[in-house]
């Protein structure tokens, strides 16, 4: 299980008032983080054939929009691949939305 603090807002496709160097900086820093959290928990992969990935959202409070929750996962799932030495072509995710719950987290299982 990969745990990682409940994604910015910064991160949707849609983020309004960032550059794209100001953006890349937390898409670069999101990954590393997915890429850390992930050798941490040492997920086991298939070899080969898809690799199914159950994301978890647990905002920190109500203002989020859950279609775009997805959206903010891409650096995420780079960061995983990284880790996992795989090509995130491979990933079949499928999204979970749950209450509120401060501080806020997003939870991946790798099966």
């Amino acid at each position: 299980m990969i745990e990682l603090p409940f994604p910015p807002s910064s991160l949707s496709g849609h983020a309004k008032g960032n550059s794209h160097w100001g953006k890349s900086a937390v898409t670069k820093e999101w990954r590393e983080r997915a890429r850390v959290a992930t050798n941490r928990a040492e997920p086991c992969v298939p070899l080969s054939g898809d690799i199914r990935v159950a994301v978890h959202f647990y905002p920190p409070d109500r203002r989020g929009d859950r279609i775009n929750f997805p959206n903010r996962m891409k650096p995420i799932f780079d960061g995983i691949a990284d880790a996992l030495g795989v090509n995130d072509a491979r990933f079949l995710p499928s999204y979970h939305f749950h209450q509120p719950e401060k501080p806020g987290a997003v939870i991946v299982e790798v099966s």
